[in-house]
C-alpha cells in the first residue's frame, strides 16, 4: 500500500465551506441548520470484515480520547459566501476526562486586511459554551453563557468551532466507511478513513455529556448525513477529523431583523420567524445565525450559496444551502489542559445588542 506523506502546515485544505456572517459580532452567515493498533490493521483486509473493523474503530474513537486524558487542539471552520472564502481558526487544549476545553478563535480580517474583531475566548463544557470578548456591547471582562442543548445545531457550527469531543462522538453514527490508506500526518503514521455519519444515530449512541447537544442537532439539521474524513493513529486516537455540514437558510431578505436578544444568554428567541421555525441560538445573544430561522436576532442577512460556491439565484423566501467544513486537529496528547469555568458573577446578565450588517 502506498503511504502518502503530508504535514499539517503544508497540506492545503480547500474545502467549499466555512462560517461567515452573523456569528460572533456579525461574522457568521444567517443559516438554517438544516483502538486503532493491531485491531486497525484488520481494516486493510478486503470485504465486510474490513468495513466492520473500520466502523468499529471510528465508533470507539471518543472512548479512546477519554482514556488518552488531554491534548492540544487546532480548529478550522470554513465557508464561502458572496464569492468570498472565510475561515475562523482556533487553538487551545481539551481535557477529555473532564469534558472541558479552551479555545482562542481568530476571526477573519476585512477586505483591507484589518482585524474586524479581537480574538474570542471560548470555554467548552458539557452542555454549555462560554464566550468572552464577544463584542456587541458586552463588557470585555464578562462571559456569555449558551446552553448548547438549546441550539438547533447543538453548537456543531454555531460557535465557530466544533467541540473536539463532540466531533469524535459524531463518529459513533458512522456508516459507509472505507479505509483510504496509510498517510503521514505531522510525522505520525495514521489510517485515513472516509465515510458518512448520521447525527441522529450518533446522538443515540453518544455519552451522556454530549447526548443533549447532538440530539438537538439531529432535530435542527435538515440534512443529518454528514460526510467526514478521519485520521486515527496506531493507538486508535483521533488525530484529525473533517466534517462537511450542510445548512440551509430562508433567503427572505429580512435576516437579522426580528430576533430577540435574551437575558443571561438563555432566553432569546432568535430565528423564530424563519420558514422552518427553529431559530438561531438559544439566546440570540451569541450571534449564531446558524439556526433554522432566517431571521436570527444577531444574524447578518447574508445569503448563503450551495457548498461554498456563493448565492444561488432565486425569489425571496427561497431556501438556500451552504456547505460548512469543520476541521479538528488533536496533537501533543497528555499536555496540560487547565480549564476553570467562570463564576456566576462573571457571566453577563444584561441585554445583548443585536449586530446588524
Amino acid at each position: 500500500m502506498e503511504i502518502q506523506r503530508r504535514t499539517g502546515g503544508a497540506r492545503a485544505r480547500r474545502t467549499a465551506a466555512a462560517v461567515a456572517g452573523g456569528l460572533l459580532a456579525g461574522l457568521m452567515v444567517t443559516a438554517t441548520v438544516t483502538g486503532c493498533s493491531s485491531e486497525t490493521a484488520a481494516d486493510e483486509r478486503p470485504g465486510e470484515e474490513s468495513r466492520a473493523a473500520a466502523v468499529a474503530a471510528l465508533h470507539r474513537a471518543a472512548d479512546v480520547l477519554v482514556r488518552s486524558g488531554s491534548s492540544r487542539v487546532r480548529t478550522t471552520m470554513e465557508t464561502a459566501t458572496g464569492g468570498t472564502r472565510v475561515s475562523i481558526r482556533g487553538t487551545g487544549a481539551y481535557d477529555f476526562v473532564r469534558r472541558m476545553g479552551r479555545l482562542r478563535l481568530v476571526l477573519p480580517k476585512d477586505a483591507m486586511g484589518t482585524a474586524e474583531h479581537e480574538p474570542i475566548t471560548e470555554l467548552l463544557a458539557s452542555g454549555a459554551l462560554f464566550m468572552r470578548n464577544r463584542g456587541a456591547g458586552i463588557p470585555p471582562d464578562k462571559w456569555v453563557r449558551v446552553d448548547t442543548a438549546g441550539i438547533p445545531d447543538g453548537n456543531l457550527v454555531t460557535g465557530g468551532a466544533t467541540d473536539p469531543l463532540a466531533a469524535a462522538e459524531l463518529l459513533r453514527g458512522a456508516r459507509s466507511v472505507s479505509l483510504v490508506g496509510e498517510e503521514g500526518l505531522d510525522g505520525t503514521l495514521v489510517w485515513h478513513y472516509r465515510g458518512t455519519t448520521d447525527i441522529g444515530r450518533a446522538a443515540r449512541a453518544a455519552s451522556p455529556g454530549v447526548r443533549g447537544p447532538l440530539t438537538a442537532a439531529a432535530r435542527g439539521f435538515t440534512e443529518r448525513a454528514v460526510p467526514f474524513d478521519a485520521y486515527l493513529d496506531r493507538q486508535g486516537r483521533l488525530r484529525e477529523v473533517r466534517h462537511h455540514f450542510t445548512v440551509t437558510s430562508e433567503a427572505s431578505g429580512q435576516s437579522g431583523q426580528h430576533g430577540q436578544s435574551g437575558q443571561s444568554g438563555q432566553s432569546g428567541q432568535s430565528g423564530q420567524h424563519g420558514g422552518t421555525g427553529s431559530g438561531g441560538t438559544d439566546s440570540g445573544s451569541t450571534g449564531s445565525g446558524t439556526g433554522n430561522g432566517a431571521e436570527s436576532g444577531t444574524g447578518s442577512g447574508t445569503r448563503a450559496g450551495r457548498s461554498g460556491r456563493g448565492s444561488t439565484p432565486g425569489p425571496q423566501g427561497a431556501r438556500r444551502t451552504l456547505g460548512v467544513a469543520s476541521t479538528t486537529e488533536l496533537y501533543d496528547f497528555g499536555a496540560p489542559a487547565a480549564i476553570t469555568l467562570p463564576k456566576s458573577s462573571d457571566i453577563y446578565t444584561g441585554r445583548v445588542e443585536s449586530t446588524q450588517t
